[in-house]
């Protein structure tokens, strides 16, 4: 080989060289990203765990500013007195509960000490007959105590409408809105129990979360995998080429004769048929 074949061929394979890298750079990425996906799983499990049984807590001690929510909170139980504002009370849209369409509904309290704080009280199936519910349980009436689990708000959806009484997301703003008075904005929560008890059957509570780590370990791993055959693949072509280039020297020779003969050896009984019939045909 020439010398301007030399350095043809130097500047091909670092030009391979350089894409098995980029390569293997963005399996790492991909690869750490699955990582950060499992482990994000791995802090709500462990979020929900400590944080659905735990002790209720005064809701004020929790949260003591109406606009700020610690997301390590989350599922805290928290206890609330004061009186419902059922005239007040929204439904969300979309909410599906084992494969049944439904809503959850949302009812205002006003807390004694004035403030209001919004209730999941619960979900209710979609009618037979139409896209709302058949009934909607009525809240207890006048001073009733609260225990609840704790939400932070949802996000708004741009472009999602609902219809009147009616919210696509449990935006709290939005729904801070549609009241009188200084509302809780950073968080809601889940209804665990009133007191006194409602008149009818409450809504269906929310059932605790089932977090399902999935496959990102093993992604994560592939991913690994991945960027090592590149260049496992990189130093194969490279020998390849390296022995048809050089298949006139004698040690290169005696190499390739060598793996011809283990190529040879280990065909088995099949093969060596195969290969008879192939000579007969």
């Amino acid at each position: 080989m020439g010398r301007p074949a030399k350095v043809r061929a130097l500047w091909r394979w670092t030009g391979y060289l350089a894409v098995a890298t980029v390569f293997a750079i963005a399996c790492g990425f991909l690869s750490n990203w699955q990582v950060n996906r499992l482990h994000e799983k791995e802090h709500i499990q462990n979020l929900i765990t400590s944080n659905w049984d735990a002790d209720p807590l005064p809701l004020a001690e929790v949260v003591p500013t109406a606009g700020a929510f610690e997301a390590s909170r989350e599922y805290q139980p928290v206890t609330m007195a004061g009186e419902y504002l059922a005239d007040e009370q929204v439904l969300v849209r979309n909410r599906p509960r084992s494969g049944q369409p439904g809503f959850e509904v949302i009812t205002p309290l006003k807390l004694d000490s004035g403030l209001i704080f919004m209730v999941d009280r619960g979900w209710v199936p979609t009618g037979s007959a139409q896209d709302l519910p058949d009934h909607v349980p009525a809240p207890p009436e006048g001073e009733v105590s609260v225990t609840a689990r704790l939400k932070p708000g949802e996000p708004e959806l741009p472009g999602r409408s609902a219809g009147n009484g009616q919210i696509a997301t449990v935006h709290l703003p939005d729904l801070a809105s549609r009241v009188d008075g200084e509302s809780y904005t950073a968080a809601y929560g889940l209804l665990m129990s009133e007191h006194p008890a409602p008149a009818e059957a409450r809504p269906l509570p929310a059932l605790q979360p089932e977090i399902n780590e999935g496959m990102h370990l093993s992604y994560a791993i592939q991913w690994v995998l991945f960027a090592v055959l590149a260049f496992a693949f990189l130093g194969y072509a490279a020998r390849q080429e390296y022995l048809a280039h050089n298949a006139d020297d004698p040690k290169v020779r005696a190499k390739l004769e060598k793996r011809e003969q283990r190529r040879r050896e280990r065909k088995t009984d099949a093969d060596a048929e195969d290969e008879i019939l192939d000579s007969v045909l």
